[in-house]
């Protein structure tokens, strides 16, 4: 369960604005969640912002620590708000779906690095790759290509 958007913003000590709890609550319903998705999700619940406005705020949002951005190799950043642990993600090759994956020890940082050259490590950020089950299951139903067919 999540806290009000409002909530959130007030105790990031962020102003409430419209657009911005609107966001929040999107993103909660829709983790991981790209900009233009945002964007699209909050013209259909009637939250309608510019493009530019959406960037702005998940800007704000990640930078205030009330948003975690997350970038799949090959793909467009994604925000989720998931903030207060260290877990890592699942991505499908073919659909680019994302889900979250916990921590097998549960605490930050999950994983240590050999060598840390002087960093003070705060979190590791891992992201499996492979093919999520319904991608599977669409492949699997997809009769054999003929050997020779374009």
């Amino acid at each position: 369960m999540h806290p009000a958007p409002e909530t959130t913003l007030r105790a990031a000590g962020l102003k409430v604005t419209k657009g911005r709890a609107a966001a929040l609550a999107v993103l909660q319903q829709h983790p991981h969640s790209t900009a233009d998705q945002l964007h699209e999700r909050l013209s259909l619940v009637g939250a309608a912002m510019t493009l530019q406005a959406v960037y702005l705020s998940l800007q704000v949002l990640t930078d205030r620590g009330v948003l975690r951005r997350i970038e799949p190799a090959g793909g467009p950043a994604r925000y989720e708000v998931r903030v207060d642990d260290d877990h890592h993600h699942l991505v499908c090759t073919a659909c680019s779906a994302v889900v979250d994956v916990d921590c097998a020890s549960g605490e930050a940082p999950c994983l240590h690095p050999v060598e840390t050259h002087g960093f003070s490590v705060a979190t590791a950020e891992i992201t499996f790759w492979g093919v999520c089950p319904d991608c599977a299951a669409r492949a699997a139903a997809q009769p054999p290509r003929e050997e020779g067919a374009a």
